[in-house]
């Protein structure tokens, strides 16, 4: 660790250079970086991979079954399981960007990556977790409608709308990715080439680069810090509406729509947090950084398909249905 540290804390050669210097390093960028993981002690290392294998596994299978139910059971036909199911996709999508690259990091003795590797890495974390908190925001609005505006549901959330409302998830995803990687992808990097984090992310690239990042820190924040307070203000706010005109039903119905709110606001309280601690603050890293990041890119898309399984009765007939009707066809 103490070799980590002083890669780490080697001064950026840019900030001796004389006047015309910066476009002689940048000329110079490095074309790799080094991860220095989740921890340098080898028998730890050999029980984190066990574990992360387990949990991506169980990620990708998870997921999976919730979009393979929701595709193959009528009663699953809502704008609500529509979703749900692309949620699901996205969460196996978001995961793997980067926890195979962790597992395999694990048993690597130099945990390396090219910069074209690197970019393309951010690139998807971050198209994938824009799509993600668009859809989120949308399953919270298709939510708002479905219990404040009951009989004209089926008007205002009909299948074009849905796949309208798909579509534009995928279009900000896109457009928050290529903000971030166009912001990065100018910097100059020329050395220390080691990155105290387990994948390529902006914060800790920002700490490599050679030249004065407080602007682009800046509007890092603004894109992503502020895109995830904006949208969870707004998913609350959603909520509190929802709360409050939940007063005058019935207490049956009262507890079947809290059921199925309370879900999605687990699965946002759990992204979010995360996310708005990461990004919402000054171009720093902190200790803490890799603990949080594991939450948000393992354990979140882990209780995903957890969450809206377990506490929601028609997703879980669906399932078993879909299990006996496996089952038969083995038996043929």
């Amino acid at each position: 660790m103490s070799c980590s540290r002083t890669l780490l804390q080697t001064y950026h050669p840019l900030k001796f250079l004389p006047p015309g210097g910066y476009i002689m390093a940048k000329t110079h960028n490095v074309t790799e970086f080094i991860f220095l993981g989740l921890s340098s002690n080898p028998e730890v290392q050999k029980v984190c991979f066990v574990m992360f294998l387990l949990l991506y596994t169980a990620i990708v299978l998870g997921n999976l079954l919730i979009v393979l139910t929701v595709m193959s059971s009528r009663s699953l036909g809502s704008p609500m399981y529509f979703f749900l199911s692309y949620l699901s996709f996205v969460e196996i999508c978001y995961a793997s960007t980067t926890v195979p690259r962790l597992i395999s990091d694990l048993l690597a003795e130099r945990k390396a990556i090219s910069l074209w590797g690197c970019m393309t890495q951010l690139s998807f974390l971050h198209f994938f977790a824009g799509t993600e908190i668009f859809l989120l925001t949308v399953m919270a609005y298709d939510r708002y409608v479905a219990i404040c505006k009951p009989l004209s549901y089926t008007t205002i959330m009909n299948r074009r709308v849905c796949a309208f409302l798909v579509g534009a998830a995928w279009v900000w995803g896109l457009v928050h990715s290529l903000a971030q990687i166009l912001l990065i992808f100018r910097l100059p990097f020329c050395g220390p080439n080691v990155i105290d984090h387990y994948f390529c992310d902006v914060l800790p690239l920002l700490k490599l680069a050679c030249s004065d990042t407080v602007l682009i820190g800046l509007l890092i924040v603004a894109n992503g810090g502020t895109l995830s307070v904006i949208s969870f203000v707004v998913l609350l706010a959603s909520y509190v509406v929802i709360l409050l005109h939940l007063r005058t039903w019935s207490s049956a119905g009262r507890r079947k729509a809290l059921s199925t709110c309370g879900s999605h606001i687990t699965v946002v309280t759990l992204f979010f947090g995360p996310c708005i601690f990461i990004y919402l603050r000054p171009s720093t890293t902190l200790s803490v950084d890799k603990t949080v990041a594991v939450f948000y890119t393992v354990i979140t898309p882990l209780l995903n398909p957890v969450i809206y399984s377990l506490r929601n009765a028609e997703v879980k007939k669906a399932m078993k249905r879909l299990w006996v009707r496996a089952m038969k066809l083995e038996e043929r």
